[in-house]
């Protein structure tokens, strides 16, 4: 998985939108052992350790279920820095949402988004993918990741209206006739992915409030903020980023030794002082990947075992069944 990033702009509307709730902000973090003046501090960042708790205990104690919608609420595109105005100059949606794929690192590495759709389809998905094992609060994050990236899109589009169709994997909250207000479009919630639903056409509408240049300028500051990033990861998140890039046929060692300009013993030797190799990073990226095919659903379990380079599908149900604790067949995601 990633290095974690939440830039503390983003616990700093957590802790405003508790404040509107009653909820002393202060109490909130000393209950977790975060000092009040880290939210002024602008270079402060949570490890992902810390990040579960926080949200739990703000969970806790505004006694709201809808948190997360609340907080995304309150994510207008102006929280999102640098990403946030490239957004705003975009050609069309679906160049806004290439710029999301390539660049919501720069914000956050909480999810990542990966749009699905071919030519001469009238319908494409735009799949949210939590990076982290986030347990009981994943709903919750990801309602929050969700409705700011909604806000973007609504906010560059004509008539404040993008997606069609919002999906969620949990069963449907009590809060579901919020969900659909605030996200003003129909919510589907027990599906097998979470993400936006967009008719094709709107994707490629051009948006009125583009700027080629600006854009390009704002893209380029990202592709700088996100190399600054790569720099300072580990590196064995850089070797699972490349490794992903590459899917349709994943690196070797050696190819990912040469593109980090390494022998393939120096990377071997530097992956071991982290505590991993590639072997372990390429299994890992595997194990994830065959989760988000079946749980997709488009793909026999013989189509994703070659998709993820088994030669034997054999093979394939044995590692999933090692991950699971199930075979591929039996597999139903929660």
């Amino acid at each position: 998985m990633p290095d974690f990033r939440l830039p503390v702009q983003y616990l700093r509307q957590v802790a405003e939108q508790l404040r509107v709730m009653g909820v002393a902000p202060g109490e909130w973090l000393a209950d977790c052992g975060v000092a009040p003046a880290l939210l002024d501090d602008p270079e402060y960042q949570p490890g992902i350790e810390l990040f579960g708790p926080l949200m739990q205990q703000a969970l806790r104690l505004s006694g709201e279920p809808a948190l997360g919608l609340l907080i995304g609420e309150r994510l207008g595109v102006g929280t999102h820095g640098v990403l946030g105005f490239a957004a705003l100059q975009g050609g069309s949606l679906r160049q806004v949402i290439q710029l999301l794929e390539r660049y919501l690192a720069v914000r956050t590495t909480l999810a990542r988004v990966q749009l699905d759709g071919e030519p001469g389809q009238a319908r494409e998905h735009l799949r949210f993918v939590a990076e982290y094992p986030l347990g009981e609060i994943e709903q919750t994050v990801m309602e929050a990741v969700m409705l700011a990236v909604k806000n973007i899109f609504d906010a560059i589009t004509p008539a404040g209206r993008s997606a069609s169709r919002i999906s969620f994997p949990a069963p449907q909250p009590i809060y579901a006739a919020l969900a659909e207000q605030l996200f003003g479009c129909p919510v589907d919630y027990a599906q097998s992915w979470a993400g936006f639903t967009f008719d094709t056409a709107m994707l490629d509408t051009p948006l009125r409030m583009a700027d080629p240049s600006a854009f390009r300028e704002a893209e380029l500051i990202c592709q700088r903020e996100l190399k600054k990033l790569g720099e300072k990861s580990s590196l064995g998140a850089r070797v699972r980023r490349l490794i992903l890039e590459r899917q349709n046929a994943f690196p070797s060692l050696v190819t990912i030794a040469r593109l980090l300009y390494m022998t393939p013993r120096t990377l071997h030797r530097r992956l071991l002082a982290e505590g991993t190799s590639y072997k372990q990073i390429l299994k890992e990226v595997r194990h994830v990947l065959a989760i988000e095919h079946l749980r997709a659903g488009r793909l026999t379990v013989e189509e994703i075992a070659q998709v993820l380079g088994y030669s034997d599908v054999a093979n394939f149900r044995r590692a999933f069944k090692q991950w699971e604790g199930v075979a591929p067949s039996a597999f139903v995601a929660p």
